[in-house]
């Protein structure tokens, strides 16, 4: 199936840039009047795929983090994040609940775990050229009230 409507946005993997990542997915999806749960659902899968690109993928090195959001029929969203970082050795392992590839001991290993809790599916492709996660989400639709009030 055909997106309706799609972007595309790249950024320096600086912390700085992970609200700007899920604002602007935020607003992108914002036409199809998201609820404010599958909002705030949308930007924290965002908000943890980023990180996770920006923490794991380029560790202590500056690189590039890819978002492509696709907007299709019926609600659908398609949401890409990939780096050209240094990749997930073992992505069954990274996706276990607790785990994580930091040595620092800051980091709780709940990543993968909150965009499979918030989107409706997560697959995540991996080598050692970068990741790409590519998750998707369907959104209630909604009657605006404008509409609605035609109807009644």
């Amino acid at each position: 199936m055909k997106p309706t409507n799609e972007m595309k946005l790249e950024f320096v993997s600086r912390s700085t840039n992970e609200g700007f990542a899920r604002v602007a997915v935020a607003s992108f999806i914002a036409s199809l009047d998201p609820t404010l749960d599958e909002l705030n659902e949308v930007k924290t899968a965002v908000s943890e795929a980023v990180t996770n690109a920006i923490v794991h993928g380029y560790k202590d090195k500056l690189g590039i983090v890819y978002i492509q959001t696709k907007i299709f029929p019926n609600g659908n969203i398609m949401i890409t994040v990939k780096d050209k970082g240094c990749g997930i050795e073992n992505i069954d392992k990274a996706m276990e609940p607790m785990y994580t590839s930091s040595d620092s001991g800051d980091r709780a290993g709940m990543g993968f775990t909150i965009m499979q809790a918030f989107m409706d599916k997560v697959k995540v492709i991996s080598n050692k050229d970068g990741t790409k996660v590519i998750m998707q989400k369907r959104l209630s639709l909604r009657v605006s009230t404008a509409k609605q009030a035609m109807f009644e």
